[in-house]
C-alpha cells in the first residue's frame, strides 16, 4: 500500500487509493470522511460508478439515495445493483402506501357501522 499524506502537501493518494480509503472508512463505519472521499474521487471522475455506489449506500435520505442510483444507471444502464435497489425501494413504497389504504380503508368501514348502529338505535328508541 502506498504511503501518503493528505493534510501537509505531501503525496497525494491516487483516485484508486482514495476509492479504496473511502470504502474501508464506510466499513468501518465513519460515513462522512467516506463521504469526503467519495466526492474527491467524483470530482476527477463523475462517472466513476464505484463511487456513485457508494455514495448511493452512505445516502441519508431516500431521496438523496435515489438520485445516486439513477447516476449509475445513466453510466450504466445494466447496473443490476442499481436497478434491484431502486425496484426493492418502489416495492416498499407501494406496500407502506397500500396500508396506509388498508388501515383508512378499515377505519371508514367501521365508522360506517358504527354510523349505521346509531341510525338504527335512533330510531328503534324514538318509536
Amino acid at each position: 500500500m502506498a504511503s501518503f499524506d493528505m493534510g501537509d502537501g505531501g503525496a497525494q493518494p491516487n483516485r484508486e487509493e482514495l476509492l479504496k480509503l473511502g470504502i474501508r472508512s464506510a466499513k468501518a463505519g465513519n460515513s462522512e470522511p467516506a463521504r469526503m472521499m467519495f466526492r474527491r474521487v467524483l470530482a476527477e471522475d463523475s462517472r466513476n460508478e464505484r463511487a456513485l455506489m457508494w455514495m448511493a449506500n452512505l445516502a441519508e435520505t431516500r431521496t438523496e439515495r435515489i438520485q445516486w442510483l439513477n447516476q449509475v444507471l445513466e453510466i450504466n444502464p445494466d447496473n443490476t445493483t442499481a436497478k434491484d435497489t431502486l425496484r426493492k425501494m418502489a416495492y416498499k413504497k407501494s406496500q407502506k402506501q397500500n396500508r396506509v389504504l388498508l388501515v383508512f380503508g378499515v377505519v371508514v368501514v367501521v365508522l360506517f357501522v358504527l354510523g349505521i348502529a346509531v341510525v338504527v338505535l335512533v330510531l328503534t328508541g324514538s318509536s
